[in-house]
């Protein structure tokens, strides 16, 4: 009986009540819950320096950055839906205080490590770039300082490599401007 209560599909309202009372987070996938891990210093390190550059360079600005503690909800079709713990998110939307989750996040960064490299460069890619307002996903390499860039464009979205200390992401969207030497900073 506890087997069968284990793999039982909750509603979207479980899961944010669950997780509103848990001690660790999870994801949560068209009804399946997904715990979910921390990361290695340097993954922490590249998501909170990515944080600190956005917030400075956002100050006063209508967008705003979050850390990997804020959901994001992607409806997945046929009444599914995922929520995530993105890394950061840039968003431009008014928010509650009180909001548990956003929908509409401008860009997303997911930093990779090998157990979730597969699900960010595939799953999270095919689901995030249903999201009408996102512009750019960012996958960040935690051993070197590298970007794979996911980019807006006419048609749906262009790849992009990014690479080496001297680089500089740009976000245009958001009118940010991001040197690869500050957001690797401190990571070995």
């Amino acid at each position: 009986m506890s087997l069968a209560h284990a793999n039982r599909r909750i509603s979207p309202d479980e899961f944010l009540e669950g997780e509103l009372m848990s001690e660790i987070r999870h994801e949560y996938v068209a009804g399946n819950v997904y715990a979910i891990s921390g990361g290695t210093l340097n993954h922490q390190r590249i998501a909170g320096n990515f944080f600190h550059i956005l917030r400075s360079q956002l100050a006063g600005k209508t967008c705003f950055p979050t850390g990997s503690d804020f959901k994001l909800r992607v409806p997945l079709g046929g009444g599914d839906e995922a929520f995530y713990y993105p890394d950061g998110m840039i968003i431009c939307v008014p928010v509650t205080g009180s909001a548990l989750f956003t929908d509409s996040p401008s860009v997303i960064l997911e930093v990779l490590s090998p157990t979730t490299r597969r699900i960010d460069e595939v799953q999270k890619l095919r689901d995030y770039i249903t999201i009408p307002l996102l512009e750019t996903y960012i996958l960040a390499e935690t051993d070197s300082p590298l970007l794979i860039v996911h980019r807006r464009d006419g048609v749906g979205f262009r790849r992009e490599m990014i690479s080496g200390l001297d680089a500089v992401l740009e976000l245009p969207e958001v009118e940010v401007s991001m040197p690869l030497a500050e957001l690797y900073r401190a990571v070995d």
